[in-house]
């Protein structure tokens, strides 16, 4: 792994985080499904019908749930422990991708499990999948195309679209954004000018998956459902309103990306994000250099800069800042 953070040695200030030759070879990757550990299973899959109109798929045999839109691949996997990550999973839509990523984690001295089976409901036939870790110990599935038919078809004042990115915890970027590019083969969409916060892209969104640094915290920072266009943000901070949950941070537009938010949190204290109208790249062929934004709350949160309770940007919570 190549991608490392220039330093500027006058200021001491961490700059530009960099790719290595293998940066872009997933082109035709999005986020599959998530795998979360929650306290109360039951009350965890109660909120995500209630709420997100996530439905019961199948009981799993460790007293976890996996939950998704009724017809499609699973979106989460519901498993009993203390909050946190389970795993985290990719579909490989790139010709050859799947095969080429094996090589490559092979190469860099990371394990390489096949993926079961069982983990890929409405999987098209011949589709196969690996897992691995990344640099925090988190396991990273990927795997190769699936049905999709829950997606898109949605009152979306009801209902999101689609699971449509994480965000990882971890107490050094740059080693983690190195595995993700120069070996799992993600791009560079844009950074905070410190090197705290990566947003980074396998297909056309701006983002399937973000970095932030969280001092020695590891894990979930948050995940994204897409919703369909702003009209949906009032209706949905009614219904949480009248369903007693809490909107913590919100709504506003993210300057990486320049999609709209809305946060909220599920039983077990993850943080859920709705989002909307994200910048997208449609021509590969286009040289883009990655924006550096300044590390300032204004930059994460363009209506106000106004920050969540726990988000950090150069070392200040949304109470210092």
């Amino acid at each position: 792994m190549t991608a490392e953070l220039t330093v500027d040695l006058s200021t001491g200030a961490t700059s530009v985080l960099a790719e290595g030759p293998a940066a872009g070879t997933l082109r035709r990757t999005a986020t599959s499904h998530l795998g979360l550990r929650v306290p109360d299973v039951a009350a965890a899959t109660e909120f995500y019908g209630r709420i997100l109109g996530l439905r019961l798929h199948e009981e799993l045999s460790d007293g976890g749930a996996r939950l998704g839109w009724g017809s499609g691949h699973h979106v989460l996997d519901l498993r009993p422990g203390a909050p946190g990550v389970d795993h985290i999973a990719f579909e490989v839509r790139d010709e050859g991708g799947l095969a080429a990523l094996a090589e490559r984690l092979r190469r860099a001295g990371l394990p390489v499990a096949a993926l079961d089976a069982a983990l890929l409901d409405e999987a098209v036939p011949g589709t196969t999948g690996i897992a691995t870790v990344d640099p925090d110990g988190l396991t990273v599935q990927f795997h190769g195309p699936v049905r999709r038919a829950g997606e898109h078809a949605a009152d979306t004042g009801r209902r999101p679209v689609k699971y449509q990115h994480v965000t990882l915890a971890t107490g050094d970027v740059a080693r983690k954004v190195a595995f993700y590019t120069d070996v799992c083969g993600f791009r560079i969409s844009d950074q905070l000018a410190d090197g705290r916060f990566a947003w980074l892209r396998s297909d056309r969104d701006h983002h399937t998956l973000a970095v932030v640094n969280s001092g020695s915290d590891t894990g979930l920072d948050h995940y994204s459902y897409d919703l369909a266009e702003w009209e949906d943000f009032k209706t949905w901070c009614d219904r949480l309103t009248e369903e007693g949950v809490d909107v913590t941070w919100g709504p506003g537009r993210h300057g990486p990306g320049n999609n709209l938010f809305v946060f909220f949190d599920d039983p077990a204290g993850h943080h859920i994000e709705l989002s909307a109208e994200m910048e997208r790249f449609h021509d590969d062929r286009v040289a883009y250099t990655p924006r550096r934004w300044e590390p300032v709350p204004a930059s994460v949160n363009l209506w106000g800069g106004q920050l969540a309770s726990w988000r950090k940007t150069s070392g200040k919570t949304s109470e210092e800042s």
